[in-house]
């Protein structure tokens, strides 16, 4: 089975010196070394790259980022952490208990100037918040699916990640027949569709002819409503989005404002950009250029960017002519990179706004840093009206508010020859005599403790609301650090909770204090040392037979990207569990697993303040039985029990289990029941 390791991610992520490439060529290395598909910086956006080499009908695959969706050719995506594609790597299963299936049907066409993002961002905010998608499969039915070319079909497909879905699936037909013959794989189509009597858990209808042209609000791609709606509230939806930016920003720097756009009624903006695996596709591109026909872009203050998701895409742009004629419009066209998605290129003024064909508008990624007093908005929007607005002079606009548009409808030329010149596949071939190359950033992982008997946690981070992937460990610069997991460690809660990282520390200075050498050992601190001895008092739990780390408390937490160093981080800085009423995805729950910590959740309110103790006893047993049910007691300053809280691990496989009590995924394959 082939991996792919791409960079489209890691690429503009340098704050500097070597680091950046040393990543680079550490993982080629990895490729040479053990067999696989290299594709260097600058080619492709992983997710196009699978699209246009990879995916094929009734195939899977699993990929380490959220936005792992390829259903539209007939291939389950599923996107996961970096330590359950580890266990691929090493020839294991993926395991997932068997999710619900919903319908989504199809109706109807789309109108002129209505694109995919239009589609996905409908099915977003109807879906999002009442979690009528998570962690649930899409099969994409319905006449209406015909009426739609590939890539558009793509454009909803890559989006339903942010409906919380666990993957989608698509019929396929003549056309995808076609897509995959222009791709060099005709031979892995296979027409699918429900078999007659096909029975779903739910349905969705999209009548795809009534479907407007949408915006997404900040801060989350499920705040979103069309366009027409938003001209009609402006004043009420900006103060809405005024206070939550000024919650958000925390007081740092002067208040954050977006009322400012507005000006004689209507609502303008100061970038546009068109990118990555759900906007920089061939069609929408040209789109763009044909509704700036003829318009200039001076360089007075708006501005335009394009990020062709492939260097295919590209150079198609470049052989049909479209690429000039963006040029001449004054649209710049950017390499195929994640960077504008990623927060890391394109990054607004303070108080500016972009509008973005692009995956998500969470705090942080247009790139700027609320806790340091910078802060800018982002808005999606499909690229067809994003050209509009730009037309406009960046007065939001509409594209079905465009009556003179000629959309062309040209075809995309695959151009197989730029992979087969560029990417290095080495699949099957790999040589064990290769060295690696580890440059100076690059560090080990540092020594994880396998889980005793008991469990006693300090919370070291408490909050209202959901905790996102991005606030957990932020993208941009921080992930320059991936490589080190104790640099990186140290922008866990960066945006949010500036004190969090030196609490956390605290509590693993405690830990490493008392275990080092002597399992007995005082801590050193008054408290918990006081507790320690209560537990050993009351509960017979003997100090040596307890383990102390950290928790994290929140109604929600998980919303947003796989990456896996939101759970790495909190182990290296000691933590041992979250507890929540709910995990915003499967991937943010199972990465917390393959770290060694426990994923407990509570129907309970969770009124915890930073500092308090909880006690789990008899944990390891529980994991060791099959138990589902955790006992929390919360502890006064003595160690006494004030009232418990009744958790539950949920569902966990046998070998979840294991994995917790090791510790983490690599104590576990390290041991003798791997």
């Amino acid at each position: 089975m082939p991996y792919v390791l791409s960079n489209c991610h890691h690429t503009l992520c340098a704050v500097g010196g070597t680091i950046n490439e040393d990543d680079h060529v550490f993982g080629l290395g990895n490729v040479k070394k053990y067999g696989g598909i290299f594709v260097p910086p600058y080619r492709a956006v992983l997710h196009q790259y699978m699209r246009e080499m990879m995916a094929g009908c009734g195939k899977m695959i699993l990929g380490s980022d959220s936005h792992s969706r390829y259903g539209a050719l007939g291939t389950m995506g599923i996107g996961e952490g970096g330590g359950e594609v580890a266990k691929q790597l090493l020839g294991r299963t993926y395991d997932v208990k068997y999710p619900p299936v919903v319908a989504v049907k199809l109706t109807g066409a789309p109108r002129p100037g209505v694109g995919p993002q239009d589609v996905a961002l409908a099915l977003t905010a109807a879906t999002f918040k009442n979690n009528f998608n998570k962690n649930k499969v899409l099969e994409f039915v319905g006449d209406g699916v015909a009426n739609l070319s590939m890539e558009y079909r793509m454009g909803i497909d890559v989006m339903t990640t942010e409906s919380a879905a666990l993957s989608s699936i698509w019929c396929t037909d003549e056309k995808t027949r076609e897509y995959l013959a222009e791709h060099g794989r005709e031979a892995d189509y296979a027409e699918m569709r429900p078999a007659a009597g096909a029975y779903y858990d739910a349905m969705i209808e999209i009548d795809l002819s009534s479907v407007e042209c949408m915006i997404a609000l900040p801060f989350h791609p499920s705040n979103a409503m069309p366009i027409r709606e938003f001209k009609e509230r402006i004043p009420e939806v900006l103060a809405e989005v005024e206070a939550e930016g000024n919650r958000i920003k925390g007081g740092h720097g002067e208040p954050f404002s977006i009322m400012s756009h507005r000006r004689d009624g209507e609502f303008y903006v100061d970038q546009a950009l068109v990118s990555g695996c759900s906007g920089g596709l061939f069609e929408n591109i040209v789109a763009v250029a044909d509704i700036l026909k003829g318009c200039g872009i001076p360089g007075s203050g708006l501005s335009f960017g394009v990020n062709p998701a492939s260097l295919p895409v590209m150079e198609d742009l470049m052989n049909q002519g479209v690429a000039a004629e963006l040029a001449v419009c004054g649209v710049t066209l950017r390499p195929a990179i994640c960077g504008p998605c990623f927060g890391v290129t394109d990054v607004p003024a303070n108080n500016q706004v972009s509008i973005r064909h692009m995956t998500r508008n969470y705090p942080n990624r247009e790139g700027s840093k609320p806790g340091q007093g910078q802060m800018a908005a982002a808005c999606l929007m499909d690229a067809r009206s994003i050209a509009a607005t730009v037309r406009n002079g960046g007065r939001l606009t509409a594209a079905t508010e465009l009556a003179d548009v000629e959309y062309r409808g040209l075809r995309h030329h695959f151009n197989r020859k730029i992979y087969e010149n560029q990417v290095f596949d080495n699949f099957g071939k790999g040589d064990p005599s290769e060295n690696l190359v580890m440059g100076p950033n690059i560090a080990d992982w540092p020594e994880m403790q396998p889980l005793k008997d008991h469990l006693l946690l300090r919370v070291t981070g408490s909050y209202h609301g959901s905790v996102t992937t991005d606030e957990l460990i932020p993208s941009g610069e921080a992930s320059s650090f991936r490589s080190n997991p104790e640099k990186i460690s140290g922008y866990m809660m960066a945006s949010r909770d500036a004190e969090f990282v030196s609490r956390a520390k605290a509590v693993r200075e405690l830990e490493r204090r008392r275990t080092g050498g002597n399992a007995a050992a005082a801590s050193g601190d008054t408290e918990l040392d006081a507790i320690l001895a209560a537990l050993s008092a009351s509960e017979r739990c003997g100090p040596s037979g307890i383990t102390f780390g950290g928790l994290v408390v929140s109604d929600q937490i998980g919303d947003g990207s796989s990456r896996e160093q939101a759970a790495s981080s909190q182990k290296v800085l000691g933590g041992f569990a979250n507890l929540a009423n709910e995990y915003a995805t499967k991937r943010y729950r199972s990465n917390l697993i393959n770290w060694g910590l426990l994923p407990l959740r509570t129907e309970e309110g969770l009124e915890l303040a930073v500092g308090t103790y909880l006690f789990l006893k008899d944990i390891r047993r529980t994991l060791e039985e099959g138990g589902e049910q955790v006992a929390a007691q919360v502890l006064d300053g003595d160690g006494n029990c004030v009232r418990t809280i009744s958790c539950t691990l949920d569902h966990l496989t046998g070998e979840e289990r294991k994995i917790l009590m090791a510790g983490c995924l690599i104590n576990y394959y390290r041991g003798p029941e791997a």
